[in-house]
């Protein structure tokens, strides 16, 4: 079984107004000023709780509260209808030709299964994937586990799974659990910061994506 796994922000949707607007609540709300927006974008991908501590530190006291002021931010920036959490151009299109094929399609994300299920289920894809591993399901990236429960989910091999992802935490879980790994350039850590960690491929846009894929199949390094 072949299985393509994608993280979600940055790489699939494009959620980073909303990211950098909760975790501006989240601080404001303590009183404390909030991060640089270059330094929130630089902690997504991580769970909460590896986030927060990065952006404060690790045994800051308020970390527990800015997580739970982050999620109430967020959820009320996601009911108003102004704010949109659009797919990448090309994203739709390349989750559809994937499920077309004889691939199984996995996410790994340190989104909460709730905010996977409302965003992906916003854009009707959500049923498209197999196994969706969260922040509520392993520990944080880049640790493996996420890579490793989607493999056991779907009875797919280390050989035959390929981690797509846009931050350096996706490139390291990758190489972590053994699995190959593509970069995206899109996303919220600079293209040559992932370059620098030797993914199998990197990507500008989704439309490379069927030949970076093609050209594992047949070389037989990953799927």
């Amino acid at each position: 079984m072949k299985l393509v796994i994608f993280d979600c922000d940055g790489t699939l949707v494009d959620s980073q107004h909303m990211i950098v607007a909760a975790m501006n609540g989240a601080f404001s709300a303590l009183g404390r000023p909030a991060p640089a927006r270059e330094a929130t974008l630089s902690i997504v991908g991580l769970s909460l709780v590896e986030a927060l501590s990065t952006l404060t530190a690790p045994d800051d006291p308020d970390v527990p509260a800015l997580i739970e002021g982050y999620k109430n931010a967020f959820h009320a920036l996601r009911a108003d209808p102004n704010h949109t959490e659009p797919l990448y151009e090309g994203a739709r299109e390349a989750v559809e030709w994937l499920a077309a094929r004889d691939v199984a399609l996995g996410i790994a994300t340190g989104k909460s299964q709730r905010g996977v299920r409302i965003v992906l289920g916003h854009h009707g894809l959500y049923d498209r994937f197999a196994t969706i591993q969260t922040a509520d399901d392993a520990p944080s990236k880049p640790h493996p586990a996420m890579i490793e429960q989607a493999m056991a989910a779907v009875g797919a091999r280390a050989g035959d799974t390929v981690m797509i992802g846009d931050t350096t935490y996706d490139i390291d879980m990758a190489h972590a659990a053994g699995v190959a790994a593509i970069g995206v350039s899109w996303g919220y850590h600079p293209a040559d910061a992932l370059a620098r960690l030797k993914p199998h491929a990197m990507l500008t846009r989704y439309a490379e994506l069927p030949a970076a894929l093609e050209s594992l199949w047949r070389a037989g390094a990953a799927v």
